[in-house]
């Protein structure tokens, strides 16, 4: 389900608009694409809500995206239901606009690890996280997530990933980013899957992109054994399938770099 397109405010995003769409039951997807000033090629940044007896956003975009991202998430919701707001690491587009959504959801409250709130979000945040733990299941109504610790992987010593048991939906981070504009917001095969392998393995070699890839494999086991179907990436489009095999795929590439 696709709903209709807001123009972004902030000039960052002045030729960009912001796509919402239904990758799950339930679960929405928010998309912004920007120009190749950010990246050759352009580039996308997406949030993602659990709608629910008790909304959950995952990221929250940059400070700049807030005003083009919180109409597209009344048009799903009024954004006063928001009640937790999680993400993988600490950095602008992961959880920039943080504070902005405290203020417009007087009753959200930020789920982030102990280690999460000591590197940062303690001192930055307008109101007091609800801590959270590794393997933590947390029920929302008819979704419930699970956190789950990945110190520096991809990266960020504080680094982790949710999933969302009902749908089977992996909330990726920055694990498979996808430069370019032009992804769908969910594709199926092996050819996909594939693409997704080899931008990630590129990133990893030549950027630098994964803090330690040789070391990646023992998180990358973890989140295989959820047995996800549904791979939601921050940065390029998700992926349905078999996700346990795409991701220990990925941990075969990382170690032979």
């Amino acid at each position: 389900m696709t709903r209709a397109a807001n123009k972004p405010a902030d000039p960052m995003f002045r030729d960009a608009v912001t796509r919402t769409d239904e990758i799950a039951p339930g679960i929405f997807r928010f998309c912004t694409p920007v120009g190749s000033a950010v990246m050759p090629g352009g580039f996308e940044f997406s949030q993602f809500l659990i709608l629910d007896d008790v909304p959950l956003l995952y990221q929250t975009g940059a400070p700049g995206n807030f005003p083009p991202l919180r109409l597209a998430i009344e048009t799903v919701m009024p954004l006063t239901r928001l009640r937790y707001i999680a993400f993988s690491h600490q950095e602008s587009d992961e959880s920039g606009a943080l504070n902005l959504f405290l203020d417009a959801a007087p009753r959200a409250e930020v789920l982030c690890t102990k280690l999460q709130r000591n590197v940062g979000i303690g001192d930055t945040a307008i109101r007091p996280p609800r801590l959270i733990k590794d393997g933590e299941v947390i029920a929302l109504g008819s979704h419930e997530v699970v956190w789950i610790d990945t110190p520096h992987f991809p990266h960020g010593w504080e680094a982790g990933a949710m999933f969302e048991r009902t749908t089977g939906t992996l909330f990726c981070g920055d694990i498979f980013t996808r430069a370019g504009v032009d992804h769908a917001p969910m594709s199926e095969g092996p050819e996909a899957a594939r693409a997704m392998i080899e931008h990630a393995v590129d990133l990893a070699a030549k950027a630098g992109y994964i803090a330690n890839p040789k070391g990646a494999r023992v998180h990358l086991e973890r989140l295989s054994a959820l047995k996800p179907s549904v791979l939601a990436p921050m940065h390029g489009g998700g992926w349905k399938g078999d996700g346990s095999a795409v991701l220990l795929e990925l941990a075969d590439r990382l170690e032979r770099l």
